[in-house]
C-alpha cells in the first residue's frame, strides 16, 4: 500500500507539472486535431453518412427483399382461414420506375452537397484553429514586450523620482510618468487576459483540456502573393456556395421524378414460397393436397389519377425553384464578401508597411540616443540626453514595436480569409507541415 502511494504521489505530481508547462503545438498539428474532434465538422461527416446510406437505400430497391414469416395455429373449424403455412418467404424488389431513376440522381447530389458542405465546415474549422493560432502567437510576443515595456515604465518613474528629490523634476512630470505606467500595466492586464482567451479556445478546438498552450512560430508558412485577378473572377467559389447548387439539383431531380409519376408504368417483381401445415384440415377440402408451395410474377402499375400528387409535383417544383434562386443569392453574397475582403487585405497591407516603418524608425531613433548618452552630443550648448531620455525613447519604441504586432496580425487574419475563399487554405497548412525541418534520429 506504501509503494501504491507512492506511486500515486509521483504520477499526481508528473501531471501538475505537465500541466503547468506551456505545451507547444505546431499549426498543421493543431489543425489537424480540430479537424479530429470539432463537432461542426463531425455533424457534417455525419450528414455525408446519411446522404451515402440514402443513395444505397434508392438504389438497393432493385435488389430483392427477402422476409420470413409463419402462420402456425391449431386445427380450424371448417374451412381453414388465412394461410396456414408452417412457415413463408417472400421476395420483392423494383424492375422499373420511371421516377426512382430521378430520385437515385437527387440522392446523388444530395451526396455531392454533403461532401462540400463538409469541405466548407473544415476550412471554417480551419480558418478558426489558424487565426486563433496565429492569435495566440501574437499574444505571447505581445505579452513579453509589454513586461518589457513595464519595466520601462516603472524606472522611468523611479528616474524622475530621484530628479522630483534632487530638484531637478517636477511633480507633473512625475504624475505624467505614474500615469504611463499605469496604463501600460492596464494593457498588460488586457493582454494577459486576451492571452488566456485564446489559448482557452484553441484548447477547445484541438480538443485538449484547459491549460497554457504555446505556439511554434516557425511552423507558419510563408503566405502566398495574392492573386490580383481573383477578387474579380466569377469563376472560383466556395464550397458552400456549389453546396447551395448541388442541393438546389437535388430538389430539382425529385421534383422531376414526382413529375413522371402519373401515367408512366411501375414494374415490381415478386416471389413467394409457402410449406402448409398438415395438421389443419385443409387437405380435407383438396383431394391434390400439396406441403410446398411457390409463385413468382411481376406486378405492372400505371398511375392514372391522383389529385394528392399532382399538388406534391407542384410543392416539389416551387421548392426546387425556391433553393435555385437562394443558391444565386449565395453566390452573389460571396463573391462581393471576397472583393470587400481582397481590399481590406490590401489596405491592412498598407497599414502594416506603415507600423513597421514607424517601428523602424523609432529603433533607429532609440539607437541614436543610446549613443549620445554614452558618447554625447558633441555639442556643449544643446541639451544633453538623459536616462529618463533613454526609458521614454525605450517606452515609444515597445509601443511601436506593440502596434506592428497587431497589424501584421490584421493581414494575417485577412489573408487567412482570401486563402480560404480560393480554397487553397488547407493546401497552404499542409506547406508549413512540409517545410518543417526533420529532426535528426536519435543515437
Amino acid at each position: 500500500m506504501i509503494r501504491i502511494l507512492r506511486l500515486c504521489i509521483v504520477c499526481s505530481t508528473f501531471v501538475l507539472a505537465a500541466n503547468s508547462a506551456c505545451a507547444q503545438i505546431s499549426l498543421s498539428t493543431a489543425v489537424d486535431l480540430a479537424f479530429k474532434s470539432n463537432p461542426k465538422v463531425l455533424a457534417a461527416q455525419a450528414d455525408v453518412d446519411k446522404a451515402l446510406a440514402t443513395v444505397q437505400q434508392l438504389r438497393d430497391a432493385y435488389i430483392p427483399a427477402v422476409v420470413g414469416g409463419s402462420g402456425v395455429g391449431p386445427p380450424s373449424y371448417g374451412f381453414p382461414l388465412g394461410q396456414p403455412s408452417i412457415f413463408n418467404i417472400t421476395a420483392q424488389s423494383l424492375v422499373f420506375s420511371y421516377s426512382q431513376r430521378d430520385y437515385i440522381r437527387a440522392a446523388q447530389a444530395a451526396l455531392d452537397a454533403a461532401n462540400l458542405s463538409l469541405k466548407d465546415a473544415r476550412d471554417a474549422v480551419a480558418e478558426d484553429t489558424a487565426v486563433t493560432y496565429l492569435a495566440l502567437n501574437r499574444d505571447l510576443d505581445r505579452q513579453t514586450t509589454l513586461q518589457q515595456q513595464q519595466g520601462f515604465a516603472d524606472r522611468l518613474v523611479a528616474i524622475v523620482q530621484e530628479r522630483l528629490d534632487a530638484g531637478q523634476d517636477t511633480a507633473i512630470s512625475l504624475t505624467t510618468c505614474r500615469l504611463t505606467a499605469a496604463q501600460i500595466k492596464l494593457d498588460r492586464l488586457r493582454a494577459e487576459d486576451e492571452t488566456a482567451d485564446d489559448q482557452a479556445h484553441l484548447a477547445r478546438l484541438i480538443g485538449f483540456p484547459a491549460q497554457a498552450l504555446g505556439t511554434v512560430p516557425e511552423s507558419v508558412p510563408a503566405f502566398p502573393a495574392a492573386s490580383p485577378d481573383l477578387a474579380a473572377s466569377n469563376r472560383i467559389t466556395s464550397p458552400a456556395v456549389e453546396s447551395a447548387y448541388a442541393i438546389a439539383h437535388s430538389k430539382r431531380e425529385t421534383a422531376f421524378g414526382e413529375a413522371r409519376y402519373l401515367w408512366r408504368p411501375q414494374i415490381i417483381f415478386t416471389g413467394e414460397y409457402s410449406r402448409f401445415a398438415s395438421f389443419t384440415n385443409i387437405q380435407d377440402y383438396y383431394s391434390h393436397f400439396q406441403h410446398n408451395n411457390a409463385a413468382v410474377g411481376v406486378q405492372i402499375t400505371i398511375p392514372v389519377f391522383d389529385m394528392a400528387h399532382r399538388a406534391r409535383e407542384r410543392q416539389a417544383a416551387a421548392e426546387a425553384a425556391h433553393y435555385e434562386h437562394e443558391a444565386d443569392f449565395i453566390r452573389d453574397q460571396f463573391f462581393d464578401s471576397r472583393l470587400r475582403a481582397a481590399h481590406t487585405a490590401a489596405e491592412l497591407s498598407a497599414r502594416a508597411e506603415v507600423a513597421t516603418l514607424d517601428q523602424q524608425l523609432a529603433q533607429q531613433q532609440l539607437d541614436v540616443m543610446l549613443v549620445e548618452l554614452k558618447t554625447g552630443t558633441g555639442n556643449l550648448s544643446a541639451p544633453q540626453m538623459t536616462p529618463k531620455d533613454e526609458q521614454i525613447a525605450r517606452i515609444a519604441e515597445r509601443q511601436k514595436y506593440v502596434a506592428l504586432l497587431n497589424a501584421r496580425f490584421e493581414v494575417q487574419q485577412a489573408q487567412i480569409g482570401l486563402l480560404r475563399t480560393s480554397g487553397e487554405l488547407e493546401n497552404w497548412i499542409m506547406t508549413g507541415l512540409r517545410a518543417q525541418p526533420v529532426p535528426p534520429p536519435k543515437p
